[in-house]
């Protein structure tokens, strides 16, 4: 499968400096997310009844899609989506982030908070924006700025950038009113089949709305 949705969500989260400028937990919400959305528009899972079906166990090349197709096909009692996108946050983002420092993406940076809270952060190997990340970037722009179709994998990854805010920083000198616009242009396009279209647009609506409430719950938790 090459690089991933969840790949790609995870470098326009991270500035060059390695901060999470998306905040947890709904950086991890969206990369669950973004892993089961390409496994679905691979055709490996869709949704029959709200719940999330294996239409395809092969293996698809890509070791973290593998990994959360495996323990799907394992399981013995089809599940909705949200249920299965917080077991699927369990050490995927640290996996993400090793093959990315092993690509030479990023790197890994280890310093201390007022000199005594350990922090690790993975930064940009070159200290500028990774190329890779630049490509993804691109391509965002050009569906944005365009008014036809636009690829199934622009619209997803699309969709997951609003599902947990990133929009807004993708695209800040963009006129709000026309930014939503032409987001619900294209989630409501023919860039996929009608059924996992929805599909698509279900999942990336449960991912912001789990991070919305876990925000509100840490709001009232610590006031």
């Amino acid at each position: 499968m090459g690089n991933g949705l969840a790949d790609d969500v995870l470098l326009l989260a991270l500035d060059d400096r390695g901060t999470n400028i998306v905040g947890d937990p709904g950086l991890d919400y969206g990369l669950a997310g973004a892993v089961l959305l390409d496994l679905m528009l691979a055709d490996h899972l869709h949704l029959a009844d709200n719940r999330v079906v294996v239409t395809d166990p092969t293996p698809t090349g890509d070791p973290v899609a593998d990994a959360a197709l495996d323990r799907i096909a394992a399981d013995t009692k089809p599940r909705k989506p949200d249920a299965w996108i917080q077991p699927l946050t369990d050490g995927l983002r640290a996996r993400l982030l090793e093959r990315q420092v092993e690509a030479g993406v990023l790197r890994v940076e280890r310093d201390k908070v007022l000199w005594v809270f350990p922090r690790t952060r993975y930064a940009s190997a070159t200290g500028a924006e990774p190329a890779t990340e630049t490509a993804v970037r691109r391509d965002l722009a050009d569906a944005v700025n365009s008014t036809g179709v636009v690829p199934a994998r622009t619209a997803a990854l699309l969709g997951l950038a609003q599902a947990v805010g990133l929009t807004g920083k993708l695209f800040p000198d963009q006129d709000k009113k026309a930014l939503q616009s032409r987001l619900d242009e294209i989630a409501e396009g023919n860039w996929a089949a009608d059924a996992v279209r929805q599909s698509i647009a279900q999942i990336q609506a449960m991912i912001g709305a789990m991070a919305a409430l876990s925000v509100a719950t840490m709001v009232v938790t610590t006031s």
